[in-house]
């Protein structure tokens, strides 16, 4: 069907004003362009290709307040499809944004453009965003940095500065290869080659002391780092050398201080540290290395950056190295995650249901499939694959939101359990009859439909237009402010069908 735009604009009294269409709203409307393509890198003495965003690794930084809105232009100029995922941004009601391939969205496709509507509501700090197909975010991705609204702060001093931590995996082969070759053989897939801090492997990787990437700081000063683990596989712990950190966020969510020597970090998680500079002005290495306590093959090598004071001095030939936990140390993994605890206060409360609808129980794990060809790469000639409750996720011939909207049938069933097939003690015990997941593309419980996309943009003088007009799919829409009675306000209205 044709989509038709019908444009409302309805103007009253007062000032207008008209910058990047903040309409009537204290909030910001961002419009950003990322060019997918192929860009040369050398790390580790060799030179490669690799899909970046904006010929940059990490790729740009996305800068907004919160309740902003952001819209994010994606041209693939690649060799393969892609998506974009705006990783732990809630989008309400928007989920044709989000992002994950063949969930919400068919790739991109090479040559072609898609427009994300990125929506910021509650999220406060810091988080990432990244390609969502295979393992192309390996080499596509970068921070999201969501300050507090104006007139209100950090629930802890204001930092003199802050500055942004990516840690990243380096492989040597083409990524997309790689796990190729992995699915195709159901093996295990090659490990990294080299961890990363900003792009950069740093000490003591070969051909990567020059160019390890240096913080500097000012002595007396405190700085805020967002750290971010863009990396595909492992827990990271993380230190610098002799100075104390003070961890106050994760994942966009405030947390009540916890002062530690180290972190430990996990694939897709963020985190805000406080950190002062306050040692002898000098270099002090930034390091991170893996935690690890599976049999899987993994790479246990490490990264550095260096934080370095500002000043007349002699540097040391040697920076002091932060003492980080052994790889294999699940009691300092432990004394780390459980004092997470998370901050609520009266300037940042924390909205928690009181009633259970529904009890879900899932587990994660990593089983093997019967392997339908002579040789497959998984123990005793199987097929590694991650399951959840025991099935195994089969990907779609057409994303499943669309599938929805269009109730099209065969692509996927309603019918995930809500808690696995067997119970038995999850923190140790294996049993061979537990390996062999069943497949599907499986959706749980009754989805609501929300809007479809890039539907409406509501700036509504509530006194002007009637509640009623309001209705869409027979749901009365929350107003996203209130105009004062005699202000003004400009209405979008995009219509997606005929008459609308």
């Amino acid at each position: 069907m044709e989509v038709k735009k019908v444009v409302l604009v309805l103007a009253f009294l007062g000032f207008l004003y008209l910058d990047g269409l903040p309409l009537c709203t204290a909030s910001v409307v961002h419009n950003y362009t990322y060019i997918l393509k192929e860009t040369n890198f050398t790390r580790l003495c060799s030179t490669k290709s690799m899909l970046t965003v904006n010929g940059q690794f990490p790729g740009p930084l996305l800068r907004v307040q919160k309740g902003d809105t952001v819209f994010v232009t994606v041209q693939n100029n690649g060799k393969y499809g892609v998506t974009i995922h705006w990783h732990g941004v809630k989008q309400p009601r928007n989920p044709w944004s989000d992002g994950p391939e063949n969930i919400t969205q068919c790739p991109i496709k090479p040559g072609k453009k898609f427009t994300y509507e990125v929506v910021f509501s509650d999220e406060e700090g810091t988080l990432w965003w990244h390609a969502h197909s295979d393992w192309s975010r390996a080499t596509v991705h970068g921070a999201i940095v969501i300050s507090p609204k104006n007139g209100t702060s950090y629930p802890f001093p204001k930092p003199y500065a802050e500055e942004v931590l990516i840690l990243a995996e380096w492989f040597k082969g083409d990524v997309k290869e790689i796990i190729d070759e992995a699915t195709a053989t159901g093996a295990d897939p090659e490990v990294s080659d080299a961890y990363t801090l900003n792009g950069q492997p740093g000490y003591p990787n070969n051909c990567s002391i020059a160019t390890t990437y240096r913080l500097p700081v000012i002595q007396g000063k405190t700085y805020l780092l967002r750290l971010i683990h863009a990396g595909m596989n492992e827990e990271m712990f993380f230190a610098i050398a002799h100075h104390k950190l003070t961890v106050v966020a994760q994942d966009a969510s405030y947390l009540k201080p916890i002062n530690t020597s180290y972190v430990m970090i996990s694939p897709g998680q963020t985190m805000d540290i406080l950190v002062t500079a306050n040692q002898s002005p000098s270099h002090y290495y930034i390091a991170a290395r893996p935690f690890f306590d599976s049999n899987a093959p993994y790479d246990n090598s490490t990264t550095t950056a260096i934080l370095q004071y500002v000043g007349n001095y002699t540097p040391p030939s040697s920076p002091s190295f932060p003492t980080l936990p052994n790889i294999t140390s699940k009691s300092a993994a432990d004394n780390f995650t459980t004092r997470l605890r998370a901050l609520a206060s009266k300037d940042h409360p924390i909205s928690v249901p009181t009633g259970v609808d529904e009890r879900i129980f899932i587990t994660v794990s990593v089983n093997q499939l019967t392997c339908d060809k002579t040789v497959c790469g998984g123990p005793n000639n199987s097929i590694l694959a991650a399951s959840l409750n025991n099935i195994s996720f089969s990907t779609p011939k057409i994303d499943i939101l669309q599938a929805y909207y269009r109730n099209l049938s065969n692509v996927y069933e309603s019918n995930f359990p809500n808690r696995p097939p067997y119970l038995f003690n999850f923190t140790g015990d294996s049993n061979d009859d537990l390996l062999l997941p069943s497949t599907g593309t499986k959706v749980m419980g009754t989805l609501t439909k929300p809007l479809p996309p890039r539907l409406i943009t509501w700036l509504i003088h509530q006194k002007s237009i009637p509640l009623e007009f309001l209705r869409v799919d027979g749901l009365l829409l929350d107003l996203l402010l209130i105009i004062p009675e005699y202000g003004i306000c400009i209405v979008i209205w995009k219509g997606m069908q005929a008459g609308v």
